[in-house]
């Protein structure tokens, strides 16, 4: 397939709990061999797509394809086009690693031998060999994670799409995690991957799709979003709250847009970076004001929704779509 054929694409996807739309009109297109990135808060429907993506759930309007196949006309084929890794790792604690990948492997319909040897090549390569024959209720959160998203490799599946894959594990085990993913892409994978994390996002996805309500708000690369949020910050931590209204016309001169304080932190986007700083700093001496720390911040998650939606991505509605699905 070429360069422009769409593994993943979704038309108008909508999906309703009683008075909850959970997904309200997404569209979604995922080139072969790239990888999208689904970013949202909790409840912002990602999961609900996801489901529906998988032949798990059935849309009420709308259509999705993998691999050119219709996921409501021909459910089986697209599950044998794809790796699913949900949110919790999907193994069995009482089998060993080794065990569990044979297992899936004769799910889908391998033989004894040739499931056995698919076992023992994906243990090598998620770096599980050493731990293959232990009981799975013994691995760590990061362990078990790799040993699902291996399992989600048995069969060899042109198109994987993982659910949240590092959330709850430790910066050692996210960074694996990534490492893993980054080698499944390098490979000629193609990916959906929904996460919460700007980060993940940043590191791994060749465009993102930011999610809320149900649709997409926002397209585009992780610097673009960025972009949409003005770019670099420059905060102030200012030893005295005398100090405070000072400061903020001081950084207010460099700014565009607003200003923001929280007690003694003054927070305002710049253009220009290490300039704009470098004039703060100037002024901040010339006034002979102390303060605890200053510097250059990337924005963050939050920044991104917090100028898209108006509200922080920690913020969920008293019912999430997750909850409901």
């Amino acid at each position: 397939m070429g360069v422009d054929t769409f593994m993943i694409r979704a038309e108008g996807l909508v999906k309703r709990y009683k008075e909850v739309e959970a997904l309200s009109g997404l569209d979604l297109a995922v080139p072969e061999g790239t990888v999208l990135a689904l970013l949202g808060p909790n409840g912002a429907g990602k999961t609900t797509a996801v489901r529906c993506l998988t032949t798990l759930l059935r849309p009420d309007a709308g259509r999705a394809e993998i691999n050119g196949i219709d996921v409501l006309g021909d459910p089986q084929a697209v599950r044998r086009n794809i790796g699913l890794s949900g949110q919790y790792a999907a193994v069995d604690e009482h089998l060993t690693g080794f065990e569990n990948l044979t297992m899936v492997g004769r799910l889908y319909g391998f033989g004894k031998q040739r499931a056995r040897e698919r076992a023992r090549q994906l243990l090598e390569r998620f770096d599980l060999a050493d731990a293959g024959d232990r009981p799975s209720k013994t691995y760590s959160g990061g362990m078990r994670r790799r040993l699902d998203l291996a399992g989600a490799l048995v069969a060899e599946p042109p198109v994987l799409i993982l659910d949240e894959p590092t959330t709850g594990l430790d910066p050692r085990s996210r960074q694996q995690m990534w490492d893993v993913i980054r080698e499944l892409v390098a490979g000629g994978s193609t990916l959906l991957l929904t996460t919460q994390y700007l980060e993940e996002a940043d590191r791994l996805a060749d465009d993102i799709v930011v999610i809320d309500h149900g649709r997409a708000i926002a397209r585009g690369t992780a610097d673009q979003l960025k972009a949409q949020t003005g770019g670099e910050r420059v905060e102030v931590v200012v030893g005295s709250v005398d100090d405070v209204d000072r400061v903020r016309s001081i950084v207010a001169a460099v700014a565009h847009g607003e200003v923001g304080v929280d007690e003694r932190t003054v927070l305002a986007a710049v253009d220009g970076g290490p300039a704009s700083l470098a004039r703060v700093l100037e002024e901040l001496q010339r006034e002979q004001i102390h303060v605890l720390d200053i510097g250059l911040r990337r924005p963050t998650l939050d920044d991104v929704f917090l100028t898209l939606t108006g509200r922080s991505a920690e913020e969920q509605s008293s019912t999430t779509t997750e909850e409901v699905a």
